[in-house]
């Protein structure tokens, strides 16, 4: 079997925002109340929450508590609990007559929502985006109290990091009662030659007592804003109903999204009535054609590649889960530079400026729901792999809620060019965790799995049932793109229906398994759907067809999933949490590069003598005469080394069977310098240097299109000697000093001690380095950070707010 999907996606705009896809919208993010803990009667219309803490949101507040070795290692020794927000609302008497409602783009978790004092609406899901009716209770011209109750008492019911509160935006939504409904645009295109034949699907939401006779129009431009195609529709919507209305168009010679050219195009809808528009919408549009195939992988535009991913969870470090698109972006353009080309959302939907962040990138995206089922996996208390487990979970309220939050992820996310899978679940299968099966009792199936045949653990059979329900649920809304699910145990879920149910099958850790199941299921279509790092897992891909490609575990170090206290997360990312790349990164990006690349690393040879280091720092300081070994990570033919200009290690060519080319030299100070060659020609150099001792500090702010009120800046910290280079082996203690409007967020250093505060204003930095998370508190202002360290040189940086 092969699956084909051709489509044009889009992003869905509104004329203020772009999330919910119809009406006027109005960001609510700020003077809200924070009360931490449960209280009665805090949904009351009249309550008295003067004496709360006053706060904007994002929000999450379990990042800004202390860690404690008697919470969740799962979470990172963080607590959970249960908060209360509370915000007053003036609604203006001259929006009567509209209907308003209110859009969360995700709160963490078992959200409770009240308006006026009335109850309106429970969540469980806490990354799913979702919205409420509040026109019916609403006073206009008026105060309105939003409320909402926020339990996350059962903090461990994940194995990584969640956050806890509201922690993406929230918005208020205007819109005539005949509106566009949510996430209600949405189209697919083939294409044919040169052109692009649009099937454009909108739905309409008509809340009165009244039938509607509307027009609906679309216009779509190109990126210079030329209007390139055009379609008109009348329709007669019935009362209180929603229907679907289709539209055809042709884009003539549409220039293709891709990943070096993230092209888009503007799809502007326009409802009217009686010739006079009452909601509209804009949708970012990226043409391109994706390609599935059991024996040649994958293919975007026709052009056959592997993908190159990597998974990431939603937080970065001392922001915890409440992350802003900025400090996303530079993660994001720094997977790009090691050569990652796609990013698992593991394992849930991210925040929506994630997917359009890798539209405007260029970056392909698999999106997925779940990480378990109907039974919780355990989820370690004490410490990874030691203890007594927990079960606490999603699983609580999976039966009743996963279709629906199935659904509501893809609707939200159907019209991003860079999705090209939806993800049912993530080890789901993974052998007695919950589901077992007599398949578990022979030797050598070469599976991991806890103990064998369990037959009072839940029946593994189960898990096609369930997935065939699940890819029914997708397909509802979504056909252009396959249905895909991480198998942790291949072997037991071969004996089940559930792979056979998937459109594309992932396999977790099991790249060994490969060959004998595409021979055993050949029209099964394969891929890494999470991997180690490094040269092993990549070569299973680089060297067969038909696996398209790998997610490799992980992107980023993240909070949770930590090992024994005081650890704070996984240290599995091939870049830390303050966004440096580290060696192993390196490492990685010459596996992946397309472009020449070199990096030069060191260490003492008698450390790991039979070993090649694969994440050699890149330090050169040492006594002198030491025999040190320096190892390049490249993607190059050949490659020599120089020391302060002299050539002390001849040309290499690249082993492939390391990827790692070495030389063993005595120290002498100065500086080192790799050189690669292809063809007999330079064609990429890397160089490190001596430093001595930590003598100032350095820093800067990374530049932003626009800076304004709320903008998050992210100052970089560097230590350097007299010289004025880096100091790779400080770890000097910095201390920030602020003036202006701005407010002090975290520093992060990337390190991973649980106990250190990285959200005051003092930190140790590691290797050199810290980042500083600024926010910016009003639209106007000059803004100056003093940086002191004791026996440094300070530093001051100053920022003009306009």
């Amino acid at each position: 079997m092969k699956y084909w999907v051709v489509l044009l996606l889009m992003q869905l705009f509104s004329v203020n925002v772009w999330c919910q896809g119809f009406g006027k919208s109005e960001q609510i993010n700020h003077d809200w109340f924070f009360y931490p803990g449960d209280t009665k009667y805090a949904g009351a219309e009249y309550f008295d929450h003067s004496g709360w803490q006053k706060l904007d949101i994002p929000h999450d507040w379990s990042v800004e508590q202390i860690a404690s070795p008697g919470n969740a290692s799962c979470t990172g020794f963080l607590p959970g609990g249960i908060g209360w927000y509370r915000k007053d609302l003036d609604i203006p008497a001259d929006k009567e007559g509209q209907n308003l409602y209110v859009y969360f783009e995700g709160v963490y978790n078992n959200s409770e929502v009240f308006i006026n004092g009335k109850w309106i609406g429970k969540r469980p899901n806490g990354y799913i985006s979702f919205m409420y009716d509040l026109t019916p209770y609403i006073h206009w011209g008026g105060r309105n109290v939003l409320a909402v109750r926020v339990d996350h008492s059962q903090s461990a019911d994940s194995r990584w990091y969640t956050g806890s509160g509201i922690y993406r935006d929230v918005y208020l939504v205007y819109a005539n009662p005949v509106h566009i409904n949510l996430w209600g645009v949405s189209y697919v295109a083939e294409v044919k030659g040169k052109n692009a034949a649009l099937t454009i699907q909108t739905e309409i939401n008509n809340t009165t007592d009244k039938p509607a006779a509307l027009t609906v129009k679309q216009e779509v431009f190109n990126r210079e804003n030329h209007k390139v195609g055009e379609v008109s529709k009348s329709l007669s919507l019935p009362a209180n109903c929603v229907e679907k209305l289709e539209q055809s168009c042709t884009i003539n010679s549409p220039v293709l999204w891709d990943l070096d050219n993230p092209y888009l195009y503007t799809i502007k809808t326009h409802i009217s009535q009686n010739g006079r528009q009452i909601d509209g919408s804009e949708t970012r549009a990226g043409i391109r054609t994706l390609h599935f195939d059991p024996d040649k992988g994958f293919s975007l535009n026709g052009r056959n590649m592997k993908i190159k991913g990597v998974c990431i969870h939603h937080d970065a470090g001392c922001l915890g889960a409440a992350v802003p698109k900025e400090v996303w972006r530079r993660r994001l353009l720094i997977l790009k530079e090691i050569g990652c080309n796609a990013i698992r959302m593991s394992h849930n939907p991210q925040a929506p400026y994630m997917y359009d962040l890798c539209d405007e990138l260029g970056l392909l995206v698999k999106d997925e729901a779940f990480d378990e089922w109907e039974y919780p996996k355990k989820k370690w208390i004490t410490g990874w792999n030691r203890g007594i487990p927990g079960f606490q979970g999603s699983a609580d309220y999976f039966r009743e809620w996963a279709e629906r939050d199935l659904a509501d992820m893809i609707r939200r996310d159907r019209n991003h060019p860079s999705v090209i899978m939806w993800s049912i679940g993530n080890e789901v299968d993974y052998p007695n965790d919950p589901y077992s099966h007599p398949v578990l009792d022979q030797e050598g199936i070469g599976q991991q799995h806890v103990k064998g045949y369990q037959k009072e653990q839940p029946c593994a059979e189960r898990l096609g049932e369930i997935a065939r329900n699940l890819v029914r649920e997708a397909k509802k809304y979504d056909l252009s793109r396959p249905v895909t699910a991480a198998l942790a145990g291949p072997v037991m879920s071969n004996e089940t229906d559930y792979p056979k149910v998937l459109d594309v099958v992932g396999y977790n850790y099991t790249e060994k398994r490969y060959r004998q199941d595409h021979e055993k299921y050949p029209d099964r279509i394969l891929y890494g759907s999470e991997t180690g790092h490094g040269l092993e897992p990549w070569k299973y891909v680089r060297d067969n067809d038909y696996i398209f490609g790998q997610f490799i575990w992980v992107g980023y170090d993240f909070l949770g999933e930590a090992g024994p206290w005081p650890s704070r997360g996984s240290t599995a990312g091939l870049i830390d949490m303050a966004g440096n790349i580290k060696p192993g990164g390196y490492y990685q990006r010459a596996l992946w590069s397309e472009s020449p690349v070199v990096y030069v690393g060191t260490y003492k040879p008698e450390e790991r003598n039979r070993w090649l280091m694969t994440n050699a720092p890149a330090v050169w300081n040492y006594e002198k005469g030491e025999t040190i070994r320096v190892v390049t990570y490249t993607n190059c033919q050949e490659a020599e080394l120089y020391l302060n200009g002299e050539l002390v290690g001849v040309r290499k060519p690249y082993d492939d069977e390391t990827a790692v080319i070495s030389w063993d030299i005595p120290y002498i100070s100065g500086v080192l310098e790799v050189v690669g060659y292809n063809n007999g020609k330079i064609v990429s150099k890397d160089k490190i240097q001596t430093s001595g001792r930590p003598y100032a500090l350095k820093a800067v702010f990374l530049e932003e299109e626009h800076i304004g009120k709320d903008t998050m800046l992210q100052m970089l910290i560097r230590v350097v000697d007299e010289n004025d280079i880096p100091v790779v082996l400080a770890d000097n203690e910095v201390t920030c000093h602020l003036e202006g409007p701005v407010r002090l967020i975290g520093l992060e250093s990337g390190d991973g001690n649980v106990t250190d505060n990285y959200r005051d204003n003092k930190q140790r930095c590691r290797s050199g380095k810290l980042v500083g998370y600024l926010k910016v508190t009003d639209n106007a202002g000059s803004v100056k950070v003093k940086l002191t360290s004791p026996l440094l040189q300070s530093t001051e940086v100053e920022l003009s707010i306009k």
